[in-house]
């Protein structure tokens, strides 16, 4: 199986291939993923993962080629279900049943890119498309490979000891915050999110956690810190398969429409997310949340202008993301 990014995209496909290994015990699989990505998979007997950095490490067409010998060497593999379906993985793939003499199964994902197309026009209507998690078991079921969904969360970790992490709950309501994204599209305004967070640490039974990666969002993680004591830093503090281990004991986090998002549907943790130029309809809810806690405009016609958040607003002034924070607190309840 190969799905090497993006890192939401990736963490969704977790839940799935678990059920995956554990319906098909005699059969020994191999994910091919990004490094850093193997922390969203739980240990599994039948699960092999290749942390390769195909990017880095095999970045064109006769790196490929090295690749697909190198891995049909060591595998024989009898199928290949690519779960991404982009021009490297098309490669690889083809490359891996040239190697085999055509004996490999080729299987690959339907992302439904026509739909997204109309999806973004104005023009068109706007319809709820199939979640990105049933097109991994749709692919599944074309590679015969069914699964039953058990929608089984992972336990509850223990809290990870990093500086300025409390060390236990106590009775306390935790609360993620995840404010940052890849795309300005996607960002609610730093600003009304400081408030969101001000409003919710005003609450002695809260502990806040801001989540994000990146120096400048670190900076900005420990400016918001000095609202109250009970907002804490959890950006570059610890490894990922640690954040992971944190965000397990959230009762709810709230995100962007992001990676963090999927990071805590791997825990089954409640997510209020926040949508501006995307929109949940694509496809791209966090596995197991529920609509009722998207928090989006539902009165702009223009929405939404982007399946993954990168393009330029056409108003210029993003007023998809003018949201009162006042509304997000209340959505948390």
């Amino acid at each position: 199986m190969i799905r090497l990014t993006a890192m939401g995209d990736v963490a969704m496909t977790a839940p799935i291939i678990t059920d995956l290994c554990n319906q098909y015990p005699d059969e020994h699989f191999v994910l091919l993923t990004t490094p850093l990505f193997s922390a969203f998979y739980p240990e599994l007997p039948n699960l092999e993962i290749l942390d390769i950095n195909v990017k880095k490490q095999y970045s064109n067409p006769t790196k490929l080629w090295a690749l697909a010998g190198i891995l049909n060497k060591q595998y024989h593999f009898k199928a290949v279900i690519d779960l991404h379906d982009v021009l490297r993985t098309k490669l690889l793939r083809s490359f891996l049943q040239l190697r085999s003499g055509y004996k490999t199964k080729i299987t690959y994902i339907d992302k439904g890119r026509a739909e997204k197309r109309e999806l973004v026009n104005p023009e068109k209507g706007k319809k709820q498309l199939k979640p990105m998690t049933d097109r991994y078991i749709e692919t599944l079921r074309k590679a015969n490979k069914p699964i039953n969904e058990t929608k089984s969360k992972r336990n509850i970790m223990p809290i990870p000891q990093a500086e300025g992490i409390p060390s236990g709950k106590n009775g306390k309501r935790w609360i993620g915050i995840a404010p940052f994204a890849q795309h300005q599209g996607k960002v609610y305004p730093l600003s009304k999110m400081q408030e969101v967070v001000r409003l919710l640490a005003q609450n002695d039974s809260t502990e806040l956690f801001i989540f994000g990666g990146g120096e400048k969002e670190k900076s900005i993680a420990k400016e918001w810190t000095a609202i109250g004591g009970n907002v804490h830093n959890a950006i570059g503090i610890m490894k990922l398969k640690e954040e992971l281990a944190l965000i397990s004991n959230l009762d709810v986090m709230v995100s962007m429409d992001s990676s963090a998002m999927h990071m805590a549907s791997l825990f089954g943790v409640r997510t209020v997310s926040i949508w501006g130029a995307t929109h949940p309809y694509a496809g791209f809810l966090g596995y197991g949340q529920k609509i009722e806690d998207v928090v989006q405009r539902e009165d702009m016609k223009c929405r939404p202008c982007s399946i993954f958040g990168n393009k330029p607003c056409s108003r210029g002034d993003f007023a998809c993301m003018d949201i009162k924070p006042e509304v997000i607190v209340s959505r948390i309840g």
